[in-house]
């Protein structure tokens, strides 16, 4: 009777060990990936109060100065032009996409591209910069610090291989819009709304600019001693 409950016991225990193999491990491995994604995607900030103000903007999100910052230090594309950028390509809203095409004028259906996260980065450009710059799980169009690097690592191949200069946020957005293959072949000269686009967001540009100019002391920790939120004038 005892052999009998232990066969059984063993019998169990393999069987026990046998689900686990099979469905422990990706449900492990599910687990992992729904807190990767909350962790480094749903729990994104709102867009910010006062969009029309950088100053408001980085007063109310002070890590996205430091962001910028990061960025500009790495690939030279101004803290407001990056800011621009992402005005216009998703209003800062961290899970931005396109709307959805109708089709017979009722029924959701496709997405005209693959745009998506605070630059609106399209699926082959976004593959394109993983690969050049390392990929993983928490390198993600939804957060702010890889949607500001993508911007500038994107403007420094314009300005590296078609010459822009990355003080020219309109010609900058038009090859960022057009894609550089489009920028050099002028696709742009056929759509009045981009290129009243690409005007507009050098304007904010350079508004955004002359805005930083009165604050950016404010999130600048120059010194072993400051910490932000202490980091103005001392």
């Amino acid at each position: 009777m005892k052999k009998r409950r232990n066969r059984l016991k063993s019998k169990r225990l393999k069987i026990w060990k046998t689900r686990l193999r099979w469905y422990g491990l990706p449900t492990l491995g599910l687990t992992i990936a729904v807190v990767a994604t909350m962790r480094f995607s749903l729990l994104e900030p709102d867009p910010p109060a006062n969009p029309e103000n950088v100053c408001e903007i980085f007063r109310e999100h002070p890590v996205w100065y430091d962001y910028a910052s990061e960025s500009q230090d790495r690939w030279g594309t101004p803290i407001a032009t990056q800011l621009a950028f992402v005005y216009y390509e998703s209003s800062f809203r961290s899970h931005a996409r396109p709307p959805r095409t109708r089709l017979l004028g009722f029924i959701p259906w496709t997405r005209p591209t693959s745009a998506y996260g605070y630059a609106q980065a399209l699926d082959p450009a976004w593959a394109e910069y993983l690969e050049a710059n390392g990929d993983g799980l928490s390198v993600v169009r939804t957060n702010m610090k890889h949607a500001l690097d993508f911007v500038g690592w994107y403007n420094h191949l314009t300005n590296r291989e078609v010459g822009v200069p990355l003080t020219s946020p309109e010609k900058l957005y038009l090859a960022y819009h057009e894609g550089r293959t489009g920028y050099q072949q002028q696709n742009y000269l056929n759509k009045p709304a981009v290129m009243s686009l690409a005007k507009r967001v050098e304007t904010r540009a350079f508004r955004y600019h002359r805005q930083l100019q009165t604050c950016e002391e404010e999130f600048q920790c120059w010194r072993f001693y400051q910490f932000w939120p202490f980091c103005g004038d001392w």
